[in-house]
């Protein structure tokens, strides 16, 4: 039921209670549907979003384009499990393009971003080659506006 993942995708605190009423369906049926979401892994996580800086934590987040060289019988997949498994890494793409790999990935500092590029990324063999962008501000993160100050953005109409 796709309405079911949809608003556990907006906000997952909903009760099975609450979304059967949303959704016009028993709870008991909403309760079993995601426990078997769960089980199939179509649901892998619930998560919650965190404005780190509102917190006082300053972390440096950094999105890398990697250039690979595919790799006989397993294509992009075995580097690119090489580079998830890394704790600093937060997320992984296969991009099409004038890359291969999109990796974001997040460190205390930019020394310590530049050290992951420098130690690990760059030297695990089928690395051609990378470009490193920061992130300078986070606007929107996983459909979630992070710093929502829009009260009221209509145009004043004056007599």
């Amino acid at each position: 039921m796709k309405e079911l993942l949809e608003c556990l995708e907006r906000d997952h605190t909903q009760t099975p209670e609450q979304l059967a009423i949303m959704l016009n369906k028993p709870a008991e049926e909403i309760a079993a549907l995601i426990k078997k979401y769960q089980d199939e892994k179509v649901i892998i996580k619930y998560q919650t979003i965190i404005d780190w800086e509102k917190a006082g934590v300053d972390n440096v987040t950094a999105v890398i384009e990697v250039r690979i060289t595919p790799q006989r019988e397993v294509g992009f997949d075995a580097i690119a499990e090489r580079i998830y498994r890394y704790s600093e890494v937060r997320s992984l793409y296969l991009m099409s393009g004038g890359y291969d790999l999109s990796v974001t990935v997040e460190g205390t500092s930019l020394k310590e971003v530049a050290d992951f590029v420098s130690t690990k990324l760059s030297t695990i063999d089928g690395v051609v080659s990378t470009t490193t962008h920061f992130m300078l501000k986070k606007y929107k993160y996983a459909g979630v506006i992070i710093k929502d100050e829009e009260e009221e953005h209509r145009l004043v109409i004056s007599p």
